[in-house]
């Protein structure tokens, strides 16, 4: 059975940390690897990126595989809650061993943030840490194969495309060769996704004309 989500990937499961009310519109969502870790890849686009370790992910590098990958809104503030899913992996014995005790890792957590300071009312609202633990928690509770909650949750909470809220998507695709495919985003950008003529949003346009 599958769930049209990044969680039909064998092992692979998502968690969020969602902060509403009192200021806070935003959170954190975490995509966590199976035990030793997925390879993983990166390409880096716009005018105004805010990353965390994505470096670790070119191929001349060292790392081979990461933990878990970090999704989070707060902007640049907001990838301090990557740190807070590294201290939940090293007390687990699971990153880079660096050492000859199994307790000596460096987790390799790549994390990326969106722009969403002071959309809830309070600009110093923003994940840290803390955020971030309770959204990896959150993906090591669930079960193999869960679904995955979208919209305003997450990393999407405070998202916005345009005029219109924004939030969390994922979708799969079981290819022929047996292969599936799967996508998680979050969808925060300053352009519109639907058409200014009839509201139809670009994606149910389009569909099936790729």
């Amino acid at each position: 059975m599958t769930v049209d989500a990044l969680t039909d990937i064998a092992g692979v499961r998502v968690g969020h940390a969602t902060r509403t009310g009192d200021g806070w519109l935003t959170g954190t969502t975490v995509v966590l690897a199976p035990t030793g870790g997925a390879v993983a890849a990166v390409d880096v686009r716009g005018g105004g990126p805010g990353t965390k370790e994505t470096d670790a992910l070119d191929p001349r590098n060292v790392v081979q595989r990461v933990e878990a990958i970090v999704l989070t809104g707060g902007s640049a503030y907001g990838l301090d809650a990557a740190s807070g899913v590294m201290a939940w992996l090293e007390e687990r014995g699971r990153g880079v061993r660096v050492g000859t005790d199994p307790a000596h890792v460096v987790p390799v957590v790549p994390a990326a943030c969106v722009f969403d300071l002071g959309r809830g009312g309070d600009f110093r609202a923003r994940p840290d840490a803390a955020t971030g633990r309770a959204a990896v928690e959150a993906a090591a509770a669930s079960a193999p194969g869960a679904r995955v909650l979208e919209g305003c949750v997450g990393a999407g909470t405070g998202a916005a495309v345009g005029p219109m809220k924004g939030g969390v998507g994922s979708a799969s695709v079981l290819l022929d060769s047996g292969i599936t495919v799967a996508a998680l985003v979050v969808a925060n950008a300053a352009g519109s996704v639907a058409d200014p003529e009839t509201g139809v949003l670009y994606g149910e346009l389009f569909q099936g004309r790729v």
